[in-house]
């Protein structure tokens, strides 16, 4: 029979050794090797099966604990590293420095509330599905690195993300495991009164109660609520079952607790642990937009540190958006968060006087604006993400670029290039996802080898390269014998499985979700050519694949068992595996074994991936579309990129190029270079290759490069201007909400009623001294707004034949004393064109306050009046001119 719940009993370890209880419960040992090799020392046969310290603690023979006890040379060993996260945590890191570095107007921030819906920090706490979880944790990771006070939140899954196994067939199968929070690395959060719960209004009159578990991942507390408590009802109970499971309707509930519960939850922990009180709130995708609405609430229900009263919703909307951060991930509509209207109508519960009972004081029809979009039946999780964060941000240069795009309808009236969306482009980090002998070489804790590996002779590089190959060779057998158990197979039918994969042979990886745009199968396009390539006998080719689709993906799972089809023919299976339930502790081992990361998606589909940023910090060389973070990183040395067949409209034909691309890099180029070898045995064009990847690129893709761009470009300004908007009782931040009500008033009244031009005419030639001088006029309307509230601009470049400024130049404006006849005001520049050609120019009225970060932020913007980019919102696009000169 099954336990209906499991839980576990632990016997007290001796006073000599209890350190080693404080050093299980950081999770700090899932990256710091000297910890590993600590607990590995106690059993190495237990530890290599669970790689998890408190297991290995609740199961190790107790005579093997009294021995340890008495066991100086361990107790030695055992203090120096328990020192050793001492000062991990309590000594001064790099954002120490940085905040003493400031100039005088900048303020770092006190704290930071990092929200996301995952977070894959080790196996063993298996809250995490794919890349959104693992980036969340290698987030938190090298912030308590740089020495952030960062505090994380999320949920509890009590059955997690599911394990994938399969069927004889080769269909995805789906177990969920079971999440015993008093066997992982986690305490509850209580006061003297006991266990916090946290708790927040549901229709119906009901109560959705969570409590909030607390993880520790080196300096940062990771906060995870969860709801599976006896004072639930069924329903609500189970709102953290299973992360991504359920209807809409479940998932609603999951976000309503992470953005809501989750800021209770902070406050809870500030309270109880005197953490310094977050300053910055950041939102790691939509799925915790609701914390932005619950910041508001606290603002309009209470005073706030420093005020009389409690604050309006339009001031308390300034504080929040001013401290909030939006980060999205995804590149397509299709994969932003979108509730039916009616349904985030019903849990704003509203009273009878339209005021939400979930969020008590704000209106419920308000809060439903920060979500609209096109379609008035559906509440955007992402534009509420964008309208309560003043700054925003893509994962990628290029997924930047195509956020801009994307979202480009909030901000109407500006080119895409304009609207406000920045880039920090994902790291991963290097102590988590760099094999050991990598790391064996680094002489300090920062950012690994690479200015060892940059003089290490070839030979060296090219021993540890076929060391990790010929590990993951032992990974494979070992994954395939009991991937073949699990799908029926007796023993006597997987013999085959112990000599399976060559140590010696090109080894390439391709491990991720099994999302279409991924393309899974696209390596199948032609199966005969595929199937040359790996059975070549002079130069043979062998193929890592994992990776698991969605629960509800037929999709998906029908390409994994195309792929399983193709892995079980016994001409091929020595040479491709599908290896199920990829997860952190195997993705460790393909990083580090494969010599090529294959990455073919339907580019610009991939926000950013990160796989490929693993496998090159352990030397692989990616084999990629230029897309994500390739597309920026690529540099013709550290990798091949795959010719890309975007913009055919046809997808088979588009799919048939691009693998005609793939398979002729193969031939040509990446299988000869593996196997031209020296008389010594060595690929030296492949190492010099390798040396490149690990020393130039391995500092790039490092998550404390993506940290410190956090720090310096979002969680700096944002503290920054959270500090001054809250000045004077709030005053800037009063300022600013009756500005947005005098632009809601005046704005309609403002034109820029024509140009006027003067200056010296004639032509530029290339290379001549003349310049070409235009003095611009505008005649410009401001209705109740004054000049200096206002910011003029002139824009001048050349145009196109349909009239379109190309890259155009921006003069700031400056108003004169005098108005013209019609007492409108006038806003003069001077300009020189730079280059020769057909210019033209035109001007742009825009709102300027000071605690507005960017010109596009309110998505207001005036043109002369009769152009088209003045008609209104809706026909926002590309500037157009008013004047034209060759």
């Amino acid at each position: 029979m099954k336990a209906f719940r499991r839980f576990t009993v632990r016997v007290p370890l001796p006073a000599e050794l209890t350190d080693l209880a404080d050093l299980a419960h950081n999770l700090r040992w899932a990256w710091h090797a000297p910890t590993q090799e600590l607990f590995a020392a106690i059993d190495p046969a237990l530890w290599h099966d669970t790689t998890d310290p408190l297991r290995l603690l609740a199961e190790v023979d107790p005579d093997r604990i009294a021995e340890l006890a008495r066991d100086h040379a361990f107790l030695d060993r055992l203090a120096i590293v328990r020192e050793d996260l001492e000062r991990y945590t309590s000594r001064p890191r790099w954002f120490g420095d940085y905040a003493d570095h400031l100039g005088p107007e900048a303020v770092a921030p006190q704290a930071i509330a990092y929200f996301s819906m995952e977070f894959g920090i080790s196996e063993v706490l298996p809250i995490y599905s794919g890349g959104l979880g693992i980036l969340a944790g290698d987030h938190l990771k090298a912030a308590s690195d740089l020495g952030l006070p960062l505090v994380g939140v999320g949920l509890f899954y009590r059955s997690g993300y599911f394990h994938q196994s399969l069927s004889h067939d080769g269909w995805q199968v789906e177990r969920y495991p079971v999440n015993d929070p008093t066997s992982l690395p986690l305490s509850i959060l209580a006061d003297d009164d006991g266990p916090v719960v946290v708790t927040m209004s549901m229709p119906g009159g009901r109560t959705l109660d969570a409590q909030v578990w607390v993880a520790t991942v080196g300096r940062i507390p990771l906060l995870l609520l969860d709801s599976d408590l006896p004072t639930n009802d069924e329903e609500l109970r189970n709102v953290t079952d299973r992360l991504y499971g359920g209807d809409q309707d479940h998932r609603i509930k999951q976000e309503i607790l992470l953005g809501i519960g989750g800021v209770r939850a902070v406050r809870e922990y500030v309270r109880i642990s005197g953490h310094a009180v977050p300053t910055v709130f950041h939102m790691n995708e939509g799925h915790a937009g609701f914390l932005g609405v619950e910041r508001i609430r606290e603002l309009c229900s209470d005073p706030a540190p420093g005020a009389t009263d409690s604050l309006d919703f339009d001031t308390a909307e300034a504080v929040v958006r001013a401290s909030n951060i939006f980060t999205t991930h995804t590149p397509v509509p299709a994969g932003i968060d979108r509730f039916p209207l009616d349904m985030v109508r019903y849990y704003l519960d509203a009273d009878d006087a339209g005021n939400s009972r979930l969020v008590p004081g704000l209106s419920v029809a308000t809060v439903l604006d920060l979500g609209d979009e096109a379609d008035p039946g559906v509440f955007n999780m992402a534009h509420m993400g964008f309208r309560l964060g003043q700054r925003s941000n893509g994962v990628s240069q290029l997924h930047g670029a195509v956020s801009r795009e994307m979202f480009a309808d909030l901000w109407p009236g500006f080119d895409a290039g304009e609207v406000p969306i920045g880039a920090v482009t994902n790291g991963v980090h290097g102590p988590t996802w760099t094999a050991r002998r990598w790391q064996e070489l680094a002489v300090d804790d920062g950012d690994g080898a690479a200015g060892v590996v940059a003089g290490l002779p070839a030979d060296d590089i090219w021993e540890i390269r076929s060391t990790l190959r010929a590990r993951l060779v032992d990974e494979v057998r070992r994954r395939a014998h009991a991937s073949g158990r699990d799908r029926g197979f007796t023993d006597a039918e997987l013999g085959w499985t112990g000599d399976i994969f060559d140590p010696t042979a090109l080894t390439i990886g391709f491990a991720r979700r099994a999302a279409t745009y991924k393309r899974l199968t696209l390596m199948l396009r032609d199966p005969e050519r595929m199937r040359r390539i790996l059975t070549d006998p002079d130069r043979p080719v062998q193929l890592v694949i994992a990776g698991k689709a969605h629960p509800a993906d037929d999709g998906g799972k029908a390409l994994i068992q195309q792929v399983v089809r193709f892995t079980d023919d016994p001409g091929l299976r020595d040479r491709i595996v599908f290896l199920p339930d990829y997860d952190i502790s195997m993705a460790r081992e393909i990083y580090a074994g494969c010599d090529v990361w294959l990455n073919n998606p339907v580019r610009p589909m991939e926000a950013c991936g990160t796989s490929g940023m693993k496998s090159a910090m352990n030397g692989g060389l990616n084999l990629s579309i230029l897309d994500g973070w390739w597309d920026e990183m690529a540099d013709g040395e550290n990798g091949w990129a795959i010719p890309s067949a975007e913009g055919v409209a046809d997808e088979h034909r588009r799919d048939d190029l691009e693998a005609e691309a793939l398979y002729s890099l193969l031939e040509e180029t990446v299988i000869p270079m593996f196997y031209n070898r020296s008389v010594a045995g060595v690929p030296e064009r492949w190492v010099e290759m390798v040396r490149h990847t690990l020393s130039r690129l391995g500092p790039k893709v490092q998550a404390s490069r993506m940290v410190r761009d956090y720090t310096t470009a979002l969680y700096g300004p944002a503290a920054t201007q959270f500090a001054s908007i809250c000045a004077d009782g709030f005053a800037p931040a009063h300022d600013l909400a009756d500005y947005r009500h005098l632009l809601d008033r005046s704005w309609p009244a403002v034109q820029i009623a024509g140009i006027d031009e003067s200056g010296s005419g004639g032509s530029l030639v290339e290379g001549s001294p003349q310049r070409v001088s235009l003095t611009l006029t505008a005649h410009v309307a401001l209705g109740e707004l004054t000049a200096d509230r206002v910011r003029v601009q002139a824009l001048v470049g050349r145009v196109t034949d349909d009239g379109e400024i190309i890259d155009p130049v921006i003069a700031e404006m400056t108003p004169t004393a005098g108005t013209d006849p019609s007492g409108r005001t006038l806003f003069v520049a001077t300009v020189s064109p730079a280059r020769s050609g057909r210019h033209g120019y035109t001007a742009r009225v825009l709102p300027r306050h000071r605690q507005l970060s960017d010109d596009a932020e309110l998505g207001l913007v005036r043109y002369p009046v009769g152009t088209a980019a003045d008609a209104g919102p809706a026909l926002a696009g590309t500037v157009p001119v008013s004047g034209a000169h060759s």
